[in-house]
C-alpha cells in the first residue's frame, strides 16, 4: 500500500447497508459518464421526469426490462444527488456489435454514424434551450456559472458536458472543428474498434486518421477519453497526445479480467498525466463473472466493493487526486446491475459517505466527488 494514500489502515469491513446521509449540504457531484441522449433515442424517456415515474411506466414493456434494466437517471434524482454537472455522450453503435439491445440504432457507413451523432447533439440543444435547469458547457465561463448557481445550497443548474463516445461520427479528423463549434469537448476515439483506433474486443493501435484526430484534439485544446480504447492504442495515444487524459468510465482489470478494464499499468498512465479514471458502479465491472441474464444478485456488491476498487486506484496513483465517479447509469445496464446501496443517480452521494467511513479526508471525498474533474475538465475547456 502506498504510503501517500491519506486514509487509516484498513479497519473493519463496511457495514452493507448504506450509510445514511447527513442532513447537511450535500457535496456537489460530478459524473463523467452519462448515455443521456441515446437513452432518450432509443427507449423514449423523459429525463425531466423521475427515475422511479419512467420505471412505472416502463413496467408494462418486458422488452425494456430485459435489455435496458431499471431507470436509475431523472431531474429529481439529479437534484437530490446534487448531480451538477454531467459528461453527456453522444454514443454510436456499430452494426456489427454483439452487445447493444433491439432498442438501439445502429451504423454501418461512415454517414450513417455521423446522422446518429447530429440527432444526439439536437436532443442536448433542446434540453439546454434555457426552458429548463440543463446548461450546455462550452467554456470555463459557463462552468462556472453552473457552479455559482449550486452556492446557496439549494438546486442550481446542471452543466452538460458533451463528450463523444466512439469517434466514429467524425467521418474525417477534418470534420472536429465543426463538433467543436457544437459543443464537443471530449473525444474517446473508440468503443469497439473505429477508423481511429482499436477498441473493446478488437484490438489494435492508431490508424493513421487517429493520429491525426488526436493531433487536431490537441489543436483545439480537448480532453481525450482513453475508455474503451484497445492497450496498443492507449499507451500510442497517451504518448502522443499533450493534452488533458481520462479514462471517463473505466474500473480495473484487477478486479475483472477482460480487454474493457485498465491495467495496472494504464491506471499508472493516467495519474502519471494528472488524469483521473471515472468508477463505474455496475456489478459485472466488480465482481467476477456476474451476471444479470443468469441471476446474480444485485447484493453481489456493496458500497464496500465500491470503496475497495477507491483504494486499489489511489493506491497505484499514489494519492486520491486521480479517481472520480463516471456512473454509466442507464448505459445498458438499470438499477438491478449495481451495488447494493445505488439505486438512482441520487444514491451516488453514498459513495462520498462509504469513503468517509473508511477514513479518508473530507478534501479527498470533495476530489472524488467533483474536484478531480473539475480540474482536468477547466483543462479543456481553456481559450484557445
Amino acid at each position: 500500500m502506498s504510503p501517500c494514500v491519506l486514509r487509516p489502515p484498513p479497519g473493519p469491513r463496511l457495514d452493507r447497508r448504506p450509510p445514511a446521509l447527513s442532513c447537511r449540504v450535500l457535496p456537489l457531484i460530478v459524473d463523467a459518464h452519462e448515455d443521456i441522449a441515446h437513452t432518450i433515442v432509443c427507449l423514449g424517456r423523459d429525463v425531466r421526469r423521475s427515475a422511479l415515474e419512467t420505471r412505472r411506466i416502463e413496467s408494462a414493456d418486458p422488452r425494456i426490462r430485459e435489455h435496458a434494466g431499471l431507470a436509475a437517471l431523472g431531474l429529481p434524482e439529479w437534484i437530490a444527488g446534487r448531480v451538477g454537472v454531467i459528461f453527456a455522450t453522444i454514443f454510436s453503435e456499430p452494426a456489427r456489435s454483439p452487445f447493444g439491445n433491439p432498442f438501439s440504432r445502429r451504423y454501418a457507413t461512415a454517414d450513417e454514424a455521423r446522422a446518429i451523432g447530429l440527432r444526439q447533439v439536437e436532443i442536448y440543444r433542446d434540453l439546454t434551450d434555457g426552458s429548463g435547469p440543463f446548461r450546455l458547457i462550452r467554456t470555463a465561463a459557463d462552468l462556472d456559472a453552473v457552479l455559482a448557481s449550486w452556492d446557496d445550497g439549494v438546486s442550481g443548474e446542471i452543466g452538460v458536458v458533451l463528450l463523444m463516445e466512439n469517434a466514429d461520427p467524425i467521418r474525417t479528423p477534418g470534420e472536429l472543428d465543426e463538433w467543436h463549434a457544437a459543443g464537443l469537448r471530449i473525444v474517446g476515439p473508440a468503443w469497439m474498434a473505429s477508423r481511429y483506433s482499436g477498441g473493446t474486443s478488437e484490438p489494435g493501435p492508431l490508424t493513421e486518421d487517429g493520429r491525426r484526430l488526436l493531433d487536431r484534439m490537441a489543436a483545439l485544446g480537448m480532453i481525450l477519453d482513453t475508455s474503451h480504447m484497445a492497450e496498443a492504442s492507449f499507451f500510442e495515444a497517451v504518448d502522443r497526445y499533450p493534452g488533458a487524459v481520462i479514462a471517463s468510465h473505466a474500473n480495473p482489470r484487477h478486479f475483472v479480467d477482460g480487454d474493457r478494464h485498465l491495467t495496472d499499468g494504464m491506471i499508472r498512465t493516467i495519474a502519471a498525466r494528472d488524469g483521473a479514471i471515472g468508477l463505474v458502479p455496475f456489478n459485472a465491472f466488480l465482481v467476477p463473472n456476474w451476471r444479470r441474464d443468469t441471476g446474480s444478485p444485485k447484493d453481489a456488491a456493496d458500497l464496500g466493493t465500491l470503496v475497495r476498487t477507491v483504494d486499489y486506484v489511489c493506491d497505484l496513483a499514489g494519492s486520491p487526486r486521480h479517481i472520480g465517479i463516471g456512473s454509466d447509469l442507464d448505459g445498458g445496464f438499470g438499477a438491478e446491475a449495481t451495488p447494493e446501496g445505488i439505486d438512482t443517480v441520487a444514491d451516488l452521494q453514498r459513495i462520498g459517505a462509504a469513503l468517509s467511513d473508511r477514513g479518508y479526508r473530507d478534501e479527498d471525498v470533495a476530489a472524488f466527488l467533483h474536484g478531480n474533474w473539475l480540474r482536468i475538465l477547466r483543462r479543456g475547456l481553456a481559450a484557445r
